[in-house]
């Protein structure tokens, strides 16, 4: 992808997280980047356009609400239109209704080849309202994937609640997602540059400026300086897949949160074939792709002086070599998958046969 491209950022969460109030500091804060606004309403009548403060970057409303087929036809033509008018803006910001699944959006930028030659997915960013978080989390699948798709999760309304709640809820989101980074605001207030411009999705970027960016034990992961949490039971209780055994897999925050469904799998290994690799991804994601909602690794290839890095949404994957291994780096093999019902048994097997 090159230098010019477009940088795009995709604010999701629930109705009232504060998508809109971090919406309005993004226009209007002075951080002398011009943004253009895409914004996708739920029903036939705009209501979020209208809460948009005044200003003169561009907003563009899409007006259908279903993310789906018809909003990835729209997002197209609007970005489209955005791309023959050079030099007006130097990124897209993205609003998704409250209750949309992020992952179409997050695919546009991949499937379309005119959109993906000129934007990148820059970082998906999911704020989280801590006051009603554990019963969205009971009533909503959209709550959950939200923050299992996000690479940035803002936990919002921290006045609302305790430092204890805030703590259980922030194990909750690491249960979902271990890879996000979070971080805590009140009123949508957080640092624009922790958010915008990150590389977060683009995961080469991602591992240039943080190479434990995939592993579950790095010890500087995410924690404020206040975290004191047991990162061992964070990283590692999640990962058993309890559907085999007949009954809803859920975590026991201590917290009353129960039942989410979402689970991670890492998978570690050595130097794999990629004449084995590469019909194995294609085949997991074939198969798998509707509960894979990430899917990030990288790999070593023998003979081969480069990493190769491979990511993807659903049935959508791609790879692409990045830099040289280092004389010192271990040449291992690493790959996390994020989703439902994932048989981490098969994955564990199938990712071991591809060994060299």
């Amino acid at each position: 992808m090159s230098e010019q491209s477009i940088p795009v950022t995709v604010l999701t969460g629930y109705l009232g997280s504060g998508k809109t109030t971090l919406l309005n500091r993004i226009l209007t804060e002075d951080h002398g980047k011009r943004y253009a606004v895409i914004v996708n309403e739920f029903g036939e009548i705009g209501i979020d356009n209208d809460l948009i403060v005044e200003s003169d970057e561009e907003i563009y409303e899409m007006n259908n609400g279903c993310v789906c087929c018809t909003v990835r036809g729209d997002l197209v033509r609007v970005v489209e239109g955005l791309m023959r008018r050079p030099g007006r803006f130097d990124a897209i910001v993205v609003e998704t209704t409250g209750l949309a699944d992020p992952a179409p959006v997050a695919q546009t930028f991949f499937m379309d080849d005119d959109v993906r030659q000129k934007t990148r997915l820059d970082a998906v960013v999911a704020l989280v309202d801590a006051k009603h978080l554990p019963l969205r989390l009971k009533d909503s699948r959209e709550a959950e994937d939200q923050i299992a798709f996000a690479d940035v999760v803002l936990l919002n309304k921290t006045d609302l609640v305790s430092e204890e709640e805030l703590h259980d809820l922030e194990h909750t989101i690491r249960a979902i997602n271990p890879h996000a980074r979070i971080h805590r605001t009140e009123r949508s207030n957080v640092a624009l540059r922790d958010i915008l411009d990150r590389g977060a999705f683009d995961l080469q970027r991602a591992l240039a400026n943080d190479p434990h960016f995939l592993d579950h034990d790095d010890p500087d992961h995410v924690c404020g300086p206040a975290c004191d949490h047991d990162h061992e039971h964070g990283h590692h209780h999640h990962g058993h897949d309890h559907h085999h055994h007949g009954h809803d897999h859920h975590h026991d925050h201590g917290d009353g949160i129960h039942g989410t469904t979402i689970q991670s799998v890492s998978l570690r290994g050595g130097e794999v074939d990629p004449k084995k690799f590469m019909p194995w991804i294609q085949k997991i994601t074939q198969l798998d792709g509707p509960n894979i909602l990430r899917l990030k690794g990288i790999i070593a290839f023998p003979d081969d002086p480069q990493r190769y890095v491979v990511q993807g949404v659903h049935m959508i994957i791609e790879g692409d070599h990045e830099r040289d291994w280092k004389q010192d780096e271990k040449r291992e093999s690493r790959i996390v998958f994020i989703g439902r019902e994932l048989d981490r048994e098969k994955l564990e097997r199938t990712f071991a046969a591809c060994a060299a």
